[in-house]
């Protein structure tokens, strides 16, 4: 086992692994851009570097800077969580040359699956249905021409999807759904995609409008040992961004959960995969399902796998990573219980999600039995403009998904997060729609039936502080959560508990 790991990440997915590594008993370095400074999070690991620069550019995405500081510091290995570096195949190629231990797959499966246009190559050999589509890249390396994209498209049928071979995150995607927008898109999904990743790559794939994001968690060691950890269902997505996940998939059938594990094997096998990872699927109305990528590291929404198969694929990651095999087998891991996950932002979810920046003036996450909080924040935590909104991931486990679900509402009107506009109003809405209740949830599902949500104005923010420093000050409840997130009174009248004044109206 490694003696010290260098985490190249921020917020909750630092704390995460930072106690993972606690739990294992190895000693941890954080490394933290000048917004981050005094963060929360920095303060859990043994050791912290500052990586001066505000951007991401010049602090987490810094491959050499992080690496002297791994140097500096005699950390043996780096855990770079997820986004980031995270699946850069030079960054872990650049690992192994300086005699570090890059915790996460060879830079070669990296490479292979981070190109969607490689990837789906791959998964073609290895017997994995694709999504019908071309590649944008011809067997001579040579870009087609748009014209030639056209005619492919409608060879495809409309609407077809334009995305980055190298891309993620919804980052230079565009769904074209009539052929005289198709230049248009195609130029734009180019453009941003060159911006975002340097390369201006692109395929084009038949856009599927009523489908079921399907996820498999595989893990794979250096012995040769391969399982898969079931299924995540991710449909409930804003932009390409996934926002709560769950898992069994309440639509994967046995028969059908068996095809789309043994798919994803098979192609973590054709790359000799090791460590942490996910195929991800999309299935449309006939069951028929096809693959959509693999990504090669942690996944947000890990948390609902680990909670229904007992496993910490943090620490797994860690022990993969230092030799070990794995000690169980397929016939070992079953699927327990039912788990969701919901994603916190720093969003306003009524004004086209734009980000929230500010002060978290008071954080106050839900707790008891089957209620699970990963965040990286806490009272004062600054919220900038720099990184991800993401605040914190709420997850609940309970017997059947009704009783997760039943759970997750209870947690997240728990949740107090003043000083800056959440997504949890907007997640309660969705949790509580009869639709997402009866587990219909198809991607589409956030524009079909949820397109012009609104919600109540709150209180002003300073009020609400007020009367949770009361009740710190008390010891007793003044005030009781709501179900658009935020707070309303319970007797006696708040109003009287702020520096004496009464609403005489």
């Amino acid at each position: 086992m490694f003696k010290k790991i260098l985490v190249a990440n921020r917020g909750e997915i630092s704390v995460r692994i930072f106690r993972a590594c606690q739990e294992l008993g190895v000693r941890t370095v954080a490394v933290f851009s000048e917004p981050d400074a005094g963060a929360p999070w920095t303060r859990l690991a043994d050791e912290g570097y500052l990586l001066p620069g505000v951007s991401a550019a010049d602090t987490y995405l810094n491959q050499e800077a992080i690496l002297r500081v791994a140097e500096v510091a005699g950390a043996e290995a780096i855990h770079p969580g997820y986004g980031f570096l995270s699946e850069n195949g030079d960054f872990a190629a650049l690992c192994r040359e300086r005699g570090i231990k890059f915790i996460g797959p060879s830079a070669e499966a990296i490479r292979v699956m981070g190109s969607k246009a490689t990837a789906r190559a791959v998964a073609q050999q290895a017997g994995v249905p694709v999504i019908p589509g071309v590649d944008g890249v011809g067997a001579l390396g040579i870009h087609k021409s748009d014209e030639e994209l056209l005619s492919a498209a409608h060879i495809i049928g409309f609407p077809v999807l334009v995305k980055a071979s190298a891309g993620g995150g919804g980052k230079g995607m565009r769904v074209v759904w009539s052929p005289e927008t198709f230049m248009n898109d195609l130029r734009a999904a180019r453009s941003e995609a060159k911006s975002a990743f340097g390369d201006d790559h692109v395929l084009l794939e038949k856009y599927f409008t009523e489908i079921h994001h399907i996820e498999v968690q595989v893990l794979g060691d250096a012995h040769g040992n391969l399982v898969h950890l079931f299924e995540r269902e991710c449909s409930i997505q804003r932009r390409h961004q996934k926002i709560v996940e769950e898992s069994p998939s309440p639509v994967v059938t046995r028969k059908l959960r068996q095809k789309m594990t043994e798919a994803a094997l098979a192609l973590a096998r054709a790359v000799q995969y090791e460590s942490a990872g996910t195929v991800e699927f999309v299935v449309d109305s006939a069951g028929n399902f096809y693959l959509l990528e693999m990504n090669t590291r942690l996944q947000v929404e890990h948390p609902v796998t680990e909670s229904v198969s007992g496993l910490d694929l943090a620490a797994w990651q860690i022990r993969i990573a230092a030799g070990e095999p794995l000690n169980f087998t397929q016939a070992d891991l079953r699927q327990r219980g039912h788990a969701l996950e919901c994603r916190i932002y720093a969003e306003d979810p009524a004004n086209q999600f734009l980000p929230s920046i500010g002060e978290i003036k008071f954080f106050r996450p839900p707790s008891g039995p089957g209620v699970r909080v990963d965040a990286g924040i806490a009272d004062t935590t600054a919220v900038t403009p720099y990184y991800d909104p993401m605040l914190a991931k709420i997850i609940t486990w309970g017997a059947d998904r009704p009783e997760a679900i039943r759970k997750m509402v209870r947690a997240l009107r728990e949740t107090v997060i003043l000083g800056v506009t959440t997504n949890i109003p907007y997640l309660l809405a969705i949790l509580q729609h009869p639709v997402f209740i009866q587990g219909l949830t198809l991607t589409n599902f956030l524009a079909e039936h949820m397109p012009d949500w609104r919600h109540a104005p709150t209180p002003d923010d300073e009020v609400w502080l007020a009367l949770a420093m009361h009740e710190a000050l008390q010891g007793g409840s003044r005030y009781a959560t709501a179900d658009n997130g935020g707070v309303e009174p319970a007797t006696p009248d708040p109003w009287t508990l702020i520096n004496g004044w009464r609403n005489n109206a």
